[in-house]
């Protein structure tokens, strides 16, 4: 039997208490008392303190067996099998996140456990709220064809990643510095601590962490308590194009800042044009892309004399057509990531 109830039973049993005389100390029924035992009906909060208080149990015992008996219950009720539960669990892709190490399945052959593990990995109180929560609430822009759920469960991901950094208060007049001392960082080989640490030092988490296959994410930002955060992919494995997600969503920062305090900003390519209009600005600015289209065979000159890495215009001059991808001016100055 599930739940705390035979749990009690067995307590009772051994210090040889009586269910009127525990139901009395209670301040409830003996009926009460006895459907509890019988896992007929749950434990108030209320309750669990006083069982705590007036027994040596510790009340986290309690929870997590209450906890286990209603998820038990709300599996059972929704679906008619085991196989029926196991299929629905799989739908947050349960072994792909085991095996990025993702989530901690305490059992992996016990599916009310599992289901346990992913509603703590999730902070969603339902499996009924789910849908509502992460369509409705939480995504901000997306992709029609994105994978929504996959979606929040790589944000849950990095949320726990942030625990580990330690970041300065954000004081959005600091933000030109911020750029400045990427711009110097992006003229040197690629180094994601200390990228974070930059970030972190003006009040930014920084988060750079793949997501599940076939996720459709670049990277989104959101504001904790007062601290912005960005998560990224690594879906572009060029310099240039994460470089310019990173710039992205800055420029979600700068813009989107209060309402990012309720809303989770995902990005969304097809119709953010004024965000990524920005983002291309500070990589390179206006007036010097304008020099470079305009002479395209001294872009190496141009962009050592401007502190600019020469893969940004490369890169922007393949993607906007006046260059070929197999142009020996792009394959030679391509910069990857690692």
């Amino acid at each position: 039997m599930l739940g705390f109830g035979s749990l009690l039973r067995d307590y009772l049993d051994y210090y040889k208490i009586s269910q009127t005389d525990f139901a009395e100390r209670l301040g409830v029924s003996k009926k009460h008392l006895n459907n509890i035992i019988n896992g007929k009906v749950g434990i108030s909060e209320e309750l669990m303190v006083a069982i705590s208080l007036i027994t040596d149990i510790d009340i986290k015992l309690i929870v997590f067996a209450e906890k286990q008996r209603r998820v038990h219950n709300y599996l059972h009720e929704k679906f008619n099998d085991e196989k029926s539960i196991k299929k629905f669990l799989n739908t947050f892709y349960l072994k792909d996140m085991s095996k990025l190490g993702w989530i901690k399945l305490k059992d992996v052959t016990n599916t009310t456990q599992n289901a346990v593990d992913l509603l703590e990995y999730l902070n969603i109180s339902s499996f009924d709220l789910t849908s509502d929560y992460i369509n409705a609430k939480v995504l901000y822009k997306k992709r029609d064809n994105a994978n929504q759920k996959k979606i929040y469960l790589w944000i849950k991901h990095c949320d726990k990643l942030i625990l580990n950094q330690n970041v300065n208060n954000y004081i959005s007049i600091n933000f030109n510095k911020l750029l400045q001392e990427l711009k110097n960082e992006q003229n040197k080989p690629f180094d994601t601590k200390e990228l974070i640490k930059i970030l972190n030092k003006y009040g930014i988490y920084l988060v750079i962490e793949d997501a599940l296959p076939a996720t459709k994410i670049r990277g989104c930002m959101m504001v904790k308590i007062t601290n912005p955060a960005i998560y990224l992919t690594k879906t572009f494995k060029e310099k240039a194009s994460f470089y310019f997600a990173l710039y992205h969503e800055l420029a979600h920062v700068k813009k989107d800042y209060n309402m990012a305090k309720n809303k989770i900003v995902v990005d969304d390519s097809t119709s953010e044009k004024e965000i990524d209009e920005v983002a291309l600005n500070w990589m390179i600015d206006k007036d010097i892309w304008n020099l470079i289209k305009e002479n395209p065979k001294e872009v190496e000159e141009i962009c050592q004399k401007n502190n600019i890495p020469v893969c940004f215009a490369t890169s922007r001059l393949a993607k906007e057509g006046y260059i070929s991808y197999k142009a020996k001016l792009y394959i030679d100055n391509r910069k990857s990531i690692n």
